[in-house]
């Protein structure tokens, strides 16, 4: 057995990173990708490795140098057009060396685990594809395979179908031939192709020739959840590095990442809060069929996007503002604040991390379960100099939640006092009684001028790719200092769209709710069930869990990722939870839900 390694493109979309080097001597977390897959290839029982250099070339070969010498012979061969043409050439160029054993084929800007060249050597079959199925990041050459495997056709990117992704598996770029199908089959289809076709192509249209014909011995063999990236720009550099990062270091990256995690489809995100319930398929259909125009037309301004919010609250249209995300009303509302603010620690971070730590006035509630009334609020805050009380209700992360009466009382409590209470009922939506748990009421809002409420569509309603988030109350002048404050488009058609079918949708949304609490009851129970964990009642759709026995939050979330790609918010970095073991864990479908417990009760 022999490798051939095809190393000679440029990776011009790397841009700086391969201005100097060729695409394999990216660094991915310090490892060069070649120095990665020559260690890989040295653990195999290799005759000899083959790189075909061209771009950098030599380099290259004066990096690797004689530092395999005693782990492997490696020969190199130069594409002097590397430049003019595509991969086959290259291949072309070692076309006698591919006929002169069995050959593991690979291409040098993948980055995969040890056990994938296991896996394909460790197969009877002699003729291999190493094949994922179909992802969103996924670029180039796909394939369908029928129920033995058997590749029935590649599919080039020109004839890419996104109806037919289902059926799609991408080619991992790493291939086992046979001396035999080299010389007989592979060998004189690649030198045909080139008289014909040029040499400004991939080796892979050779390989789609060959399978349409009636009998072919090249199968397919799928990889499961083994890790594996092709590297072509800066972003899937990025996308590599959190993926292969070591067991310390990968959590912090998944975290600065602060979302995104579609780009990784098999992670399991337990972090991130949102309604697991909705949107309906039909809502989403209907989002879908306005796509074209959504994506070419401009979206409204604050006048129309505040009534549209004002219609799906049932609120005046003067009474509101929407943002792009809760997130930037908080910005906006926070900088617009003077004073003293009243937090309750710990708490949804975004808000005192907007202001200067000597103008917080922190209040952490006693007791292992943080809970706290308005008695409490009041008899703390009753003596402290403060302009402004925050209240996240129910609260991020404990789960503590104030009644609605009692919250208008604390309302009236701080007119009385001249103070303003901000109330982000951000979970309102998830509470027992969530029908009648809002403030987004207009009569509420006016008999209570100096509350303002702050309410994050994307957790209670699924949407958060769609970054809405609406800030109410009757203070019209704060209201329209803060519309003036943000951009005039500040969320685009989607968004705005949205909101003008919603209203369609709301009984849905409500049965929705309905189901939630059902699935936080069973959920609960589950978790409950886990030796090392104190699960703390909450009202959200998220769990506090207190960590016992051998673990620290920060080594379960850390296990939990590294070995099942399950990712916890590790709240030990809170303020008010420094040095505890305290986890925070949403509340997902119940399949999720139930494959996080199952892991749970396997650790």
């Amino acid at each position: 057995m022999q490798a051939i390694i095809l190393a000679a493109g440029m990776g011009r979309r790397l841009g700086e990173y391969t201005r100097d080097n060729t695409k394999c001597m990216v660094p991915v977390n310090g490892v060069r990708l070649i120095d990665r897959l020559l260690r890989q290839l040295a653990r195999l029982d290799l005759k000899r490795v083959v790189m075909v250099v061209g771009y950098k070339g030599q380099e290259l070969i004066d990096y690797i140098g004689d530092r395999y010498r005693d782990r492997l012979t490696i020969e190199f061969a130069h594409n002097p057009v590397y430049d003019k043409t595509n991969n086959i050439y290259s291949l072309s160029i070692v076309k006698e060396q591919l006929q002169a054993d069995d050959t593991l084929l690979i291409e040098s800007d993948l980055i995969f685990d040890d056990r994938m060249f296991d896996m394909i050597l460790g197969d009877p079959y002699p003729n291999l594809a190493l094949v994922a199925k179909y992802e969103t990041w996924m670029d180039g050459t796909m394939v369908r395979i029928d129920g033995d495997h058997n590749i029935v056709n590649f599919v080039p990117k020109k004839a890419f179908n996104y109806d037919e992704v289902d059926t799609y598996y991408k080619t991992v770029n790493i291939y086992k031939f046979s001396r035999q199908f080299s010389q007989q089959v592979y060998v004189p289809f690649l030198d045909a192709y080139c008289k014909v076709m040029g040499n400004n192509e991939y080796y892979e249209q050779v390989l789609r020739v060959i399978t349409l014909l009636d009998k072919t011995d090249l199968k397919a063999l799928p990889i499961g959840n083994e890790r594996w990236y092709e590297i072509d720009d800066v972003q899937d550099l990025d996308i590599a590095e959190n993926i292969f990062a070591g067991e310390h270091e990968r959590l912090g990256k998944y975290s600065k990442r602060y979302g995104g995690y579609w780009r990784f489809p098999k992670m399991l995100d337990f972090c991130y809060l949102v309604n697991p319930f909705f949107p309906p398929k039909r809502m989403k259909d209907e989002l879908r069929a306005n796509f074209d125009v959504l994506l070419t037309e401009y979206p409204s301004g604050m006048r129309v996007n505040s009534l549209l919010a004002g219609k799906y609250f049932g609120i005046r249209q003067e009474f509101v503002a929407v943002g792009n995300g809760a997130a930037e009303l908080i910005k906006s509302l926070v900088e617009a604040l003077e004073g003293k603010l009243g937090v309750v620690f710990p708490t949804f971070e975004e808000y005192p991390n907007r202001l200067d730590r000597n103008r917080l006035v922190p209040f952490t509630p006693q007791g292992d379960d943080l809970r706290y009334g308005i008695d409490d609020l009041k008899r703390f805050f009753a003596d402290k100099e403060l302009d402004t009380l925050l209240l996240v209700n129910p609260d991020n992360p404990s789960g503590n939640f104030i009644p609605r009466n009692d919250v208008l009382t604390l309302a009236a409590w701080c007119r009385e006092r001249g103070v303003r209470l901000v109330v982000d009922e951000s979970f309102v939506d998830f509470t027992d009684d969530y029908a009648s748990n809002s403030l987004l009421v207009n009569d509420t809002l006016l008999e209570h001028p100096n509350m303002v409420v702050m309410k994050s569509i994307s957790k209670s309603y699924g949407v958060p790719g769609l970054r809405l988030g609406v800030m109410a109350g009757s203070d019209t002048a704060l209201i329209a200092a803060v519309k003036k404050d943000v951009a005039i488009w500040n969320i685009n058609s989607f968004a705005e769209f949205y909101m003008q079918i919603f209203n369609k949708y709301e009984h849905i949304y409500k049965v929705a709710c309905a189901k939630f609490l059902d699935e936080r009851r069973r959920f609960e129970a589950q978790l409950a069930r886990v030796p090392f964990l104190r699960v703390i009642p909450s009202q959200a759709n998220y769990f506090l869990c207190e960590v016992t026995g051998r673990f620290t939050a920060a080594s379960l979330t850390e296990t939990l990722l590294n070995r099942h790609n399950i990712l916890i918010k590790d709240c030990s970095t809170k303020t008010g939870l420094e040095r505890k073991n305290y986890v925070r864990i949403a509340i997902r479908n119940r399949d999720d839900n139930d494959a996080l417990i199952n892991v749970l009760k396997q650790l």
